[in-house]
């Protein structure tokens, strides 16, 4: 099976696609740039899905859902988020179609009084929603998380990372003063990073877009960036200060506590399948995928091992309790008794497929009273004890989920470059790639060069670091602190 893996050294995009292959995760469907989720793909995202509603709702979110389809005179509204978006938008212009000679056409008489905009995002319709919700302080805040599909009419698509439709969730929150707005903003960006390092396993850089990288209709950006083993980075997740743009475009206002009206302040904030993205680029190899054990969908798979029936029998009833005991302690364990496939092609195939732990169970192993253990990130094998196997499957799943941020971490860091010339950045930049520290003199111009010059562009500027004087080595003029300049995904 990793014979059909193209090596990272050869050609890093087919790799990236092949992983996905091997590990059956996803499929391109036969609507051009869209994909088929495959169960083990969603079955990723499920338990991506599930840890993050709980730190949402943790944080006093609660979960609604609001329509697949927006007026369009809606995006017209805010004039920010009517232009980032117009390029992308999906249109609905009829209700029905009709049989002809010529074959299946939209119906002429059902052409719709307004157009319909597939979602790309829910601000606008949520917001307009929210000016009935809302008339007190005492309505706010509002703290709402939806889980949804949208839709961005992308002309260049790759699974997970870039699709026309994906799975995501969008945070939208209204409060009563910017205070309430730009602290909520922060703590989803924590939520975000939090996320990221301790299931995902992905160090990540938190920061501000610059205005040109803003969401269309923020006040502020704030966002996650990881770096990948090509040395682009990827952004994985954004929290935005909207300040009272769309509560201004949709005339949401609010009785103070002085008496006085006053326009809500507003946040989003979102993730997506694109995650599943950065997390096979992050932590696969040549073999196939590499999951971390807190998101594997299977933790551990018991691989039973025999050649007589008598074997079959003693081998499978061992290999059924010891997997009853692991679920016992929490793990997510499932046993291989398939008929058709030898142990070697089952070894391949949750190698390619990510699977954290394999346990190999023969007859020895039965009397003996042990079992091979097989760590997916590092290929060590070892002979354990069947006494105690939960917590040896446990600990081994925590030192994986450890060694795997670490590694990451190492990598970052050896692509992470302080430079202070041009010339240096941009050999440097096609050399090895990664994250590149530079001053920066806070003009769109500047940005703009760089991008054109070496398509890089300004990563973030990273939250908590000193100021720092210098000289931007693009424009040569004074800079107030460095930025994070990558090729990215």
């Amino acid at each position: 099976m990793a014979d059909a893996i193209t090596p990272r050294t050869t050609d890093y995009a087919q790799w990236y696609l092949d992983v996905i292959k091997a590990a059956k995760m996803a499929d391109y469907s036969p609507v051009r740039g869209c994909m088929v989720i495959r169960p083990n793909g969603y079955a990723l995202w499920e338990n991506m899905q599930r840890e993050m509603d709980r730190m949402f709702k943790e944080t006093g979110h609660e979960n609604a859902y609001f329509p697949l389809f927006i007026p369009q005179s809606f995006l017209a509204k805010e004039a920010e988020h009517v232009d980032g978006f117009a390029k992308e938008c999906a249109v609905v212009t009829h209700s029905r179609l009709k049989v002809t000679e010529d074959g299946l056409i939209p119906d002429p008489e059902s052409k719709l009084d307004e157009n319909l905009i597939v979602r790309p995002t829910s601000e606008t319709i949520i917001w307009n929603q929210y000016r009935d919700w809302i008339q007190s302080h005492r309505d706010l805040p509002i703290l709402i998380n939806q889980w949804a599909n949208v839709v961005r009419w992308e002309m260049r698509t790759r699974l997970f990372l870039r699709t026309m439709e994906f799975l995501w969730q969008e945070g939208h929150t209204a409060h009563a003063t910017a205070e309430e707005a730009i602290e909520e903003t922060e703590r989803m960006l924590d939520v975000y990073a939090t996320f990221a390092e301790e299931f995902m396993a992905i160090p990540v850089v938190r920061g501000l877009k610059t205005p040109s990288e803003r969401f269309a209709g923020a006040v502020e950006t704030y966002c996650i960036e990881a770096m990948m083993q090509d040395g682009k980075a990827l952004q994985a997740g954004t929290s935005h200060f909207l300040g009272q743009n769309f509560a201004k475009a949709f005339d949401v206002q609010f009785q103070t506590k002085d008496n006085t009206l006053e326009y809500v302040w507003a946040t989003s904030w979102g993730t997506s399948t694109r995650m599943i993205g950065a997390l096979i680029m992050t932590h696969s190899d040549d073999k196939g995928l590499v999951l971390p054990p807190r998101l594997a969908p299977t933790q551990a798979v018991i691989v039973p091992i025999y050649r007589t029936d008598e074997e079959r029998v003693a081998v499978l009833e061992r290999a059924n309790d010891l997997a009853a005991a692991l679920k016992a302690a929490g793990l997510r364990v499932k046993v291989d008794a398939r008929e058709a496939f030898r142990p070697g092609w089952k070894f391949a195939e949750y190698e390619a497929q990510g699977v954290p732990l394999r346990l190999a169970l023969g007859p020895r192993d039965v009397a003996n009273g042990t079992v091979e253990l097989a760590r997916r990130d590092t290929g060590e094998k070892s002979s354990v004890s069947q006494d105690g196997l939960p917590e040896t499957c446990a600990a081994l799943l925590e030192t994986i989920q450890a060694s795997l941020f670490q590694t990451a971490l190492d990598r970052r860091e050896a692509l992470t470059t302080v430079v202070d010339d041009y010339d240096t950045f941009k050999r440097l930049l096609d050399e090895k790639g990664g994250f590149f520290a530079m001053h920066w003199d806070g003009t769109a111009e500047t940005e703009a060069r760089v991008k054109e010059e070496t398509k890089a562009t300004i990563r973030c500027i990273p939250l908590g670091q000193a100021e720092e004087d210098g000289i931007d080595p693009v424009s040569g003029q004074p800079s107030k602190g460095r930025v994070l300049y990558a090729k990215a995904y």
